[in-house]
Order: structure tokens, then C-alpha cells, then sequence
């Protein structure tokens, strides 16, 4: 075995999942067990047993959790051996069969993906059109109820609200008009292609013929479907997660995925994964002694590696003002025994709760990271760069090509894009041959028939040089100066920060497009990647300063310290919670906080909190009583600020008397 792989590390449990290859495999892996390690010593393991890599798959959730999967397999076995292995998010996986295999559900083989700022605008749109320019409804409402739908597998005429009905209808149609599809589209078509074509469904699973699910709890019924399509008999899939820390429900996960696995895949191996590693005993007796309260839960509990510890604190206060200056104060003075911000942790249930907070560590000018700014893909400048990249690539593409036609303007306006839409549409092609076609042009100006020409022209010489060996990035960025892109750019920032923020963005996405052909990416390749980055979480290691985060957010992730604020009923238990049923998914909310200190973990609950400007009165969770008594150490903060009071009375008692003794 190569050096990187070295199975005596691993405990009991691990090594027999690493060497339980064949057959369904079902591993519950509870919090700092050890699972990443796990998982990528079973893949090398398939690898040094001579599975072909180009015949593995392995499947996750984000960008960033593939990329450093693939990145410890590689480390493991060598890069010429595990380069070949697929990587990759469900939406990714299903990028990938639909770019081979659309053709078979009725699109044509070039298709757009549109999120983001395109959806958004193309909603907006749609409101307007349907429902008049002064109804009040928000765009993103509509792509929540369109994405629900969507992804419980149920048709958009059955949204509740008639106008919302109407609207995504008219989007879906929209959509498959422009040879277009979103994120949701993906999954759907994905698994639809493999269901209805025994001939692409052979292919696929012939591909991957060992596959790896990691966070199996996260999983929702049409991932499930699409796995069912993907993997044959005799079922070589190992699923990863751990029901416990099931708290996506609200997004449509099912923890039935995991709970009633046998149900989808028979007789499964089940291996517990339950020594941890991350947490000091106190901190893991709270944990289990909260989440044994949950029913119909895969029996496990989380064995300590770091014996004893500090108790966790609970921490009454009497107001969110009073909690967020007590927890400045308590980190500044952590900060003299050695601790750096990074090793902090704030937990908040609700966004909300943020604020009150984020203003204490300002006035103390403590630096803090927020998680879940905009993502880098998101911003319009850099939307409309990738979209020109597009054209050049793959000029086919309806939606990047409508985006930037007249961006900046170059007078082919709004009518003249609508006319080529509806000529595409009447002739069946693509809004690229609309443009050249002599017949569309003889019914324009010559004026736009010029800038049209001038547009199509400049397209295909940026087109044939890079064919010719030239750099992506660095055509397009001399496009951009070619029609005055960033000039115009600047005319429309109203603050000098605007100007240098859109400015770095624009240099940034050139870049590394730049940086991506360097390294052997082909533009399509760089392109594809950038369409599924949506990640938020990226580049939370770049940024410095104590963690604000959301208990949703936080998954995954480990501080040394941490806070978790506002365990009081309505909050966490959300007040939804008792609606709809959900209190477990709170319960195990409350689970992922715990166990994410790994030396220290200090709740606190608060008699008032100001909601929508008003002081209310607050009620100390329900889930406090659940906290094991023996590895509990409660607090007040009027006893806390009181003991320090006296500490200072008696420190400037003493003072004064040295001062009378020095008269």
C-alpha cells in the first residue's frame, strides 16, 4: 500500500469500513469520529484492490468538501492512479450525464443553466407581465415555491397561489424555450434521463461502478431516486452521515433517506463510527444525554477520547445587549491567556440574533467573519464577464448571449433582442444563427444591423484565437478594453468603494480564467465550474476574526470555543417548530451547536430580547431540563458581574490605602 495509506492508524470500526467493499454499505459516522479520514482510506482501499478509478464515484455536497476528498485520495494513492476518480456535488454528477445525454429528453445538446441574477431578472419579468407593476411580489418568493415544487416532484400548477402558478408555469416554459435549465432542473432531468433510457442508464452504471455518498442525512427523495437509477445490482454503495445531525428538513432533506436505508438497498453492512475525537468528555455527555430524547433515531452515542474537561457553562442574562457585551468582555479576556479570535465561536439559531452582537464586537473593534455574504458568482460584473466568456466558448448558449448583447450598449436594444428570441422560437434554432441569418437582419435598421455585425465579428476573432493557442483569460480580458467595458462599469458606481469593489471583481474573475487555462483547464471546463459554485463557505479560512455563524451553517465545522446564544423557547426550539412538527429537527439543531466546541462550550439564555424594535419577556428553552445536571455549571450574570464588582471594590479599597499611607 502506498505511504499515505496506512490502516494501522485507523480504530476498529474504521478499518472495517475501509476494507468493507462490496454490497451496500451503510456507515454512521457521529460527530468528530473521524468520517473524512474514513471514507477516503475506503476509497484508496478500492483503489489498491484494483477498482478502476475512472469506475468510482463519490458524491457530496459542496465544491469545497469534493475538492478536498478527491485532493486525500490523491495524496494517498498518487496522482496518476486517482486522477481518474469523479468527485463531484449530486448537481455536478448530473451536469455531467445531462451534457452527454439531453438530447434524449427532447433539448438540444448545447443548454444554458440559469441562477442567480438571470433568474431573478427573468422572474421579475414575469411578475410584472402577469401581475401588473405595482403587485407586491418578491421574486425570491416565487423561486422558493418553483424550487419546493420542484423538488418534492410535484407540477407547478399545484402552487397554492394561483398568480405564483401562473408565473412558474410561464418561467418553466421560459426556460425550455431558451434551451435553458436551473439548478433544480438538473437533479429532475438527471434522474429522469436515467429512468426513462434503459440504454443511458446501462451507460452510467457500467461508469461508476462503486459509488460513495458522503452526508447521506442531507439527501432528499429525488437524490435518492437518482442513486436507486444510478446504482445496479449487486449495490456497491457506501452512504455516509449520521441521523443526528439531520437539520436540513426545511430544505427537503429526508432523514428517513438514512433511517430506512435497507428499504432502498438490501441487507446492508451497518458500522458505527462513534469514538470522538474533537471534544472533551463534558462537552460529548451533554451532547448525548440532549439527543437520546429523540424517538425512532439509529441507536449510537459518542464515545470521549479526551477525557474530563471544562463544564459547560449555561449562562442566564438579563437581556441579547447584556449577552453580547458579556461574551466581548469574556472573549477579549480569553484573548490574554493566548488564544487567538479564529479559535471563537458564536452560534446563533435565527439571523436575526446576529446583529445584536456583530454591534459589540464593532464597538470593542474585535474583527469577526460573517458566513453567508454573496457569492463571488453572484455579483452582475462578474456575471456578465463569464457570460462573454461563454459566447466565445459556446456561442450556441441563448441565455449568457441574450445577457450581454448589448452590455455595454452598442444599440441592439430590448426590442431587437425580443424579435430575435420570437424569430428563434417560430424557426427552431439558436438566437446566435438568428443574428446571422440575412433573412431576421433585412427587417432591422442598418444602424443595428451594423452593431450587430460589428458584435458577431469581434465574437468569432476572440473565438479563433483562442483555438489558435491563446489564452482564455487574456482574450477576454483585451475584449473588455475593446468595448470600453470597465469605463462604463465605473459611470454606473454611485461611491468610490463601489468603483474599487467592482473593479477587483472584474480583475479577479479574468484572472482565474487566466489561471485556470494555465493549469490545463479547458474555458468550458473553468465555465462549467463557475456555474455550480455556489458554495458560501469557500472562503471563511481567508478571512480573519471571531466566527459569526447559524447553528445551520456550522455543520461540519470545529472551534476550540465557542457560544451559543439564545436557548429560549421560540428560539431554539423555533417557534415553528410546535406548527409543523419539527421539534426533533431542533433537538438535533441543538446537537450539531454542542458538538462543535471542542474545549470549551457556554450557553446562555436571555429574560428579554428586543424583537421587531419591542423589549419582549423570554422563556428559557425546553430543552434545558434535557442538559445532564452532572457536566452542567450554571451561572447568573448578575452573580457573575457582581463577583467582579467586588473584586474591584477591593482592589480600589486597598489602593486607597496605600495612597492615605503614602501621605
Amino acid at each position: 500500500m502506498s505511504a499515505g495509506f496506512d490502516i494501522t492508524s485507523l480504530n476498529k470500526a474504521q478499518r472495517e469500513a475501509v476494507m468493507c467493499l462490496n454490497g451496500p454499505v451503510l456507515i454512521l459516522a457521529g460527530a468528530g469520529t473521524g468520517k473524512t479520514r474514513t471514507v477516503t482510506c475506503r476509497m484508496s482501499a478500492l483503489l489498491e484492490n484494483g477498482v478502476a478509478a475512472e469506475n468510482v464515484l463519490a458524491v457530496t455536497f459542496t465544491n469545497k468538501s469534493a475538492n478536498e476528498m478527491a485532493e486525500r485520495v490523491i495524496d494517498m494513492v498518487g496522482k496518476k492512479r486517482g486522477k481518474a476518480l469523479t468527485v463531484c456535488t449530486f448537481h455536478s454528477l448530473c451536469l455531467r450525464i445531462l451534457k452527454r445525454d439531453i438530447t434524449a429528453l427532447g433539448y438540444r445538446k448545447k443548454f444554458a443553466i440559469m441562477a442567480g441574477g438571470d433568474q431573478t431578472g427573468m422572474i421579475r419579468q414575469l411578475i410584472v407581465r402577469k401581475g401588473g407593476a405595482k403587485i407586491n411580489l418578491k421574486p425570491g418568493e416565487v423561486m422558493s415555491e418553483i424550487s419546493k415544487c420542484k423538488s418534492a416532484g410535484k407540477p407547478l400548477t399545484s402552487i397554492q397561489d394561483d398568480l405564483v402558478a401562473e408565473i412558474a408555469v410561464a418561467y418553466q416554459n421560459e426556460l425550455r424555450a431558451q434551451n435553458a435549465i436551473d439548478f433544480d432542473d438538473l437533479l429532475i432531468l438527471g434522474e429522469r434521463v436515467l429512468r426513462e433510457h434503459a440504454d443511458v442508464r446501462a451507460y452510467w452504471q457500467d461508469r461508476f461502478r462503486f459509488v460513495t455518498v458522503d452526508e447521506f442525512q442531507d439527501t432528499n427523495g429525488l437524490q435518492m431516486q437518482l442513486l436507486q437509477q444510478l446504482v445496479a445490482a449487486p449495490y456497491n454503495i457506501c452512504v455516509v452521515g449520521d441521523d443526528d445531525q439531520s437539520i436540513y428538513g426545511w430544505r427537503g432533506a429526508e432523514v428517513a433517506n438514512i433511517l430506512q436505508f435497507e428499504k432502498f438497498f438490501p441487507d446492508p453492512k451497518i458500522i458505527r463510527l462513534e469514538e470522538n475525537y474533537r471534544s472533551s468528555q463534558a462537552i460529548l455527555e451533554v451532547a448525548n444525554g440532549v439527543i437520546k430524547n429523540n424517538t425512532g433515531r439509529r441507536e449510537k452515542e459518542l464515545r470521549y477520547t479526551i477525557p474530563g474537561g471544562d463544564l459547560v457553562r449555561l449562562v442566564s442574562m438579563p437581556g441579547d445587549k447584556e449577552e453580547a457585551d458579556w461574551i466581548v468582555t469574556e472573549i477579549n479576556s480569553t484573548r490574554e491567556d493566548g488564544r487567538v479570535l479564529e479559535d471563537f465561536a458564536i452560534l446563533f439559531r435565527t439571523n436575526g440574533q446576529i446583529r445584536v452582537v456583530e454591534e459589540s464586537l464593532r464597538e470593542a473593534k474585535i474583527p469577526y467573519r460573517m458566513v453567508g455574504a454573496q457569492s463571488f458568482y453572484d455579483r452582475k460584473e462578474v456575471k456578465d464577464i463569464l457570460s462573454y466568456a461563454q459566447v466565445i466558448d459556446n456561442p450556441d448558449l441563448d441565455l449568457p448571449l441574450l445577457r450581454v448583447l448589448n452590455t455595454p450598449p452598442r444599440g441592439i436594444g430590448n426590442t431587437t433582442s425580443m424579435a430575435a428570441v420570437e424569430w428563434s422560437r417560430e424557426k427552431d434554432q439558436g438566437i446566435w444563427k438568428t443574428l446571422t441569418d440575412e433573412d431576421f437582419l433585412a427587417q432591422l435598421s442598418t444602424k443595428v444591423v451594423t452593431a450587430i455585425r460589428s458584435f458577431i465579428e469581434q465574437a468569432e476573432k476572440a473565438r479563433r484565437r483562442i483555438v489558435d493557442g491563446e489564452n482564455a483569460g487574456v482574450v477576454v480580458n483585451e475584449w473588455l478594453i475593446e468595448m470600453d467595458f470597465i469605463e462604463w462599469l465605473m459611470r454606473q458606481c454611485k461611491t468610490d468603494k463601489e468603483k474599487d469593489t467592482r473593479r477587483e471583481a472584474v480583475s479577479e474573475t479574468v484572472a482565474s480564467i487566466t489561471n485556470a487555462i494555465k493549469k490545463g483547464k479547458s474555458l468550458g471546463d473553468f465555465l462549467d465550474r463557475a456555474a455550480l459554485d455556489t458554495d458560501r463557505d469557500d472562503d471563511l479560512d481567508k478571512k480573519s476574526g471571531v466566527t459569526l455563524i447559524t447553528l445551520h451553517a456550522a455543520k461540519g465545522l470545529e472551534y476550540p470555543v465557542v457560544y451559543l446564544v439564545g436557548l429560549e423557547e421560540g428560539i431554539l426550539p423555533h417557534k415553528r417548530s410546535v406548527e409543523e412538527g419539527t421539534r426533533d429537527e431542533e433537538r438535533r439543531l441543538l446537537y450539531v451547536g454542542i458538538t462543535r466546541a471542542k474545549e470549551r462550550m457556554t450557553m446562555t439564555y436571555c429574560s428579554t430580547r428586543v424583537k421587531w424594535g419591542k423589549e419582549e419577556a423570554c422563556e428559557p428553552s425546553s430543552f434545558i431540563p434535557e442538559l445532564k445536571e452532572d457536566w452542567i455549571q450554571e451561572e447568573d450574570y448578575d452573580d457573575i458581574m457582581g463577583a467582579e464588582a467586588s473584586d474591584d471594590e477591593l482592589r480600589g479599597f486597598f489602593s486607597g490605602m496605600a495612597a492615605m499611607l503614602e501621605e
